[in-house]
């Protein structure tokens, strides 16, 4: 397909898979906030509920997860570049050993699905679009009890 129909070569688009996948085991996983100076533009948008735009809104998400839950990881469960987006379905898991959405520690383990769509230009993270099961985690942690 030509670029000038706006589609990336192949080159480009696994680019794009593998920055992805480093800033989620680099920055998310590990808590390395080296990465998202790395990866993230400055004026990076964010489209996620509660969270700021530029590098560092990523990592106060990162802090606030790890802090909320050391353990805390994504494993991905597919991930697929398309011009310049790449879109990854995600499981996140951790142990709740701190504060989390206005409550105290719970000690409870969460598995939660999460949808995310991030932008690339040049190598850098611009945007991204988080959709994370909120009502699976709040029910998990005993917030909310199903009906």
């Amino acid at each position: 397909m030509s670029s000038q129909l706006g589609y990336l070569n192949k080159e480009t688009k696994q680019r794009n898979e593998n920055l992805v996948r480093r800033l989620l085991e680099e920055g998310f996983n590990k808590g390395n906030f080296s990465i998202v100076d790395e990866l993230v533009a400055i004026d990076q948008k964010e489209h996620q509920r509660d969270h700021r735009d530029g590098r560092e809104g990523v990592k106060e998400v990162i802090q606030s997860l790890k802090e909320a839950f050391p353990d805390f990881a994504f494993t991905i469960e597919e991930l697929i570049g398309v011009e310049d987006k790449v879109w990854v379905r995600l499981t996140a898991r951790g142990t709740n050993l701190g504060s989390f959405m206005g409550r105290p520690p719970t000690g409870r383990k969460i598995s939660v699905d999460a949808i995310d769509i991030i932008r690339f230009k040049d190598g850098m993270m611009t945007e991204h679009w988080g959709v994370p099961d909120e009502l699976g985690v709040a029910i998990q942690l005993g917030f909310l009890k199903p009906e």
